[in-house]
């Protein structure tokens, strides 16, 4: 009696213990050494062992945590042992969640029965029970077995044993959530810090490009440039030795504008042809490229990369070419002799990743360089085109000038030629007076002269007297006319004017271009139309009008008729001037006020006279002209301009 109680108190120990370790203990393992020592002091348990399921691997697999045995080696606790029913007898007790007690002639019996339980080493007397949580899902099975037949179990200690992995059980769920829970952290730990390094290598990376952009916008070029941009490669990769080469497609050939490197001062070669070295290799490729020493070596022996140049004695390389589209710029090279730096395809992506980049930074580069190129070309271009329109404008207003007084000397050659004419009356009348005086007075002197013969001198006086004053009157308005256009086209002054009467005059001077021709001239105009404007410009642009109609509208002999209207219509005069000629079409209508564009060129015409009458009207006067023509209905000019100019 006294034994039974000292073993219910070495049970009821190991139960406190159990207790104590699960809330101490970290480590499974290390629990269930202590439950294992725990165990020896109330049965016989040197052979001992827990296998608990996999839950996070695949289904129905287990590993060995804690094995301790006197025959068996023990497993791996890494390894996983899959469950196969019938196979053992502890996949029989986790499968069953049943408790299973066996002797070692019931082993043997089953064996030979091919019912199962074919793995493992049989013992005397073998014990186990299933591991369950509180919601009586399996967690694993527990295992005591002997292989003396003088250590056996019996029902004391097999309710003792299921005691014990009942609380077993209870402790092995709480640290198995707190080692989920550990691992759990680790995890994410790991994986923070993971996350940690890619932003920051994400940062690193972003402002590496914005440093690129605002590089390539700031700078025009050269080793301050290239400096720059090995500094910038040089925060994201170990880039001590640093090689920049650039592909010229005009020549076939790269060149090299920067090179720092460790065992070299200076570049192999500054220029050599496309097709030598390890940036032809990588340009021809078009893809980046990482290389240890073994294959960096390869690649010489083989010949598949020509020429190297440069120290070959290199420990890790890395190439990658600068591509924007198909477009090739060059190729960036970084490489190390040193052991320890070992570059990584992470440090190759970042590599080939700088390098496009880069090469957007030099097609914006060159295409600035282009533009500002342009723009100087434009802006030399714009200055010699300017200095050829002022010159063009010059000769044109000299033109205008000189057709304006070939205008008033052609107006003077033709008034002088109609003022010839009554003069020349006049004179004949004179000297015809003169002859009949001389022969009267003979004939008084003589005593012949009869009242006949001085009533016929009478008669000869009168009409002589009336032939000149007819033709003096005649001259006299003819050199009144021309006088006041005269003034008027040489003259830029505003004056007070009747634009009835100015057309009257302006008319008048133009008889001479209308003698024998059959033209008809017929003036409606408003009687009292009084202007304050520039009479010049109307004289111009009604002589331009008149003369274009004679020279182009009608052909020689043809009769035909010009009409000209003029109106108030508030503040401004509606002046319309029509002939029924035989008109144009809408290309030459199109071109008429461009000065130097005539279809009489060679027989009279000097394309200006359309021209300086629309600057007349549009500048002078202030006023708008608009032209209607078609071949065969005339040409029929509408002009507006206000009544009262001022300057």
């Amino acid at each position: 009696m006294e034994s039974r109680l000292t073993r219910l108190e070495a049970v009821q120990t190991m139960l406190l213990e159990i207790g104590q370790k699960s809330s101490s203990c970290t480590d499974i393992s290390e629990f269930l050494q202590a439950v294992h020592a725990a165990l020896g002091r109330i049965m016989y348990a040197a052979n001992f062992f827990v296998a608990l399921s996999d839950h996070e691997g695949p289904a129905n697999q287990v590993r060995f945590v804690y094995f301790v045995d006197e025959v068996d080696e023990a497993p791996s606790r890494d390894e996983l042992f899959e469950l196969v029913p019938g196979e053992s007898p502890t996949a029989a007790v986790i499968l069953s969640r049943e408790p299973i007690v066996m002797t070692a002639a019931e082993h043997v019996s089953k064996r030979q029965d091919n019912a199962g339980f074919g793995i493992g080493t049989i013992a005397e007397h073998w014990m186990g029970s299933p591991l369950l949580d509180q919601n009586h899902q399996v967690l694993g099975a527990v295992v005591i077995q002997s292989y003396d037949k003088q250590h056996t179990f019996n029902e004391e200690d097999q309710a003792l044993f299921k005691l014990i992995a009942n609380h077993v059980s209870s402790a092995l769920q709480g640290l198995q959530s707190m080692d989920r829970l550990e691992r759990a952290v680790q995890e994410r730990t790991v994986q923070m810090q993971h996350e940690v390094a890619e932003r920051r290598r994400a940062e690193n990376i972003q402002r590496a490009l914005y440093e690129l952009a605002n590089l390539s916008a700031t700078a025009t070029g050269g080793s301050r440039l290239n400096h720059q941009l090995h500094e910038i490669i040089s925060q994201l990769v170990p880039a001590k030795n640093f090689l920049m080469a650039l592909y010229h497609p005009d020549t076939q050939e790269i060149s090299i504008p920067y090179f720092v490197d460790e065992k070299d001062e200076h570049a192999p070669v500054k220029r050599f042809d496309y097709g030598v070295g390890m940036s032809s290799y990588i340009l021809q490729r078009k893809q980046a490229m990482l290389l240890d020493r073994t294959g960096f070596q390869a690649l010489v022996d083989s010949g598949e990369m020509e020429h190297p140049l440069g120290n070959v004695e290199i420990s890790s390389w890395m190439g990658a070419p600068m591509l924007l589209g198909d477009q090739a710029y060059g190729v960036i090279i970084v490489q190390s002799y040193d052991d320890k730096v070992q570059y990584t395809q992470n440090d190759l992506d970042i590599l080939a990743f700088m390098a496009s980049h880069v090469a957007v930074a030099i097609a914006r580069m060159q295409a600035d360089r282009q533009i500002r190129h342009a723009k100087e070309t434009l802006e030399q271009q714009n200055a010699a085109l300017e200095n050829a329109l002022t010159s063009l404008k010059d000769a044109q207003g000299e033109l205008v000038r000189q057709e304006k007084l070939a205008s008033l000397g052609r107006l003077v050659a033709g008034v002088a030629h109609e003022i010839n004419t009554p003069l020349g009356i006049c004179v004949t009348a004179t000297s015809h007076l003169v002859e009949e005086l001389k022969l009267t007075r003979e004939d008084m002197a003589n005593g012949v002269l009869d009242e006949d013969g001085l009533n016929q001198f009478f008669d000869i006086i009168d009409q002589s007297l009336k032939i000149m004053t007819t033709n003096t009157q005649r001259a006299a308005a003819l050199v009144r006319s021309f006088k006041q256009v005269a003034v008027d086209q040489s003259s830029d002054d505003i004056r007070s004017f009747n634009l009835r009467k100015y057309l009257d005059e302006v008319l008048l001077s133009l008889q001479p271009k209308l003698k024998g021709k059959p033209i008809q001239i017929e003036i409606n105009c408003d009687e009292q139309i009084n202007m304050a404007s520039f009479p010049g410009a109307i004289s111009q642009i009604v002589t331009n009008m008149v003369v274009n109609s004679l020279v182009h509208g009608f052909e020689e002999g043809q009769a035909g008729k010009i009409k000209i209207t003029g109106k108030v219509e508030g503040d401004n005069v509606e002046f319309d001037y029509s002939d029924d000629g035989v008109g144009m079409d809408s290309a030459t209508l199109a071109q008429l006020f461009d000065p130097f564009f005539t279809t009489k060129r060679g027989s009279g015409g000097s394309g200006l006279g359309a021209h300086i009458l629309y600057n007349l009207v549009t500048g002078a006067l202030g006023g708008t002209v608009k032209v209607v023509s078609a071949p065969g209905m005339g040409l029929h000019y509408k002009l507006r301009f206000p009544k009262v100019k001022r300057k």
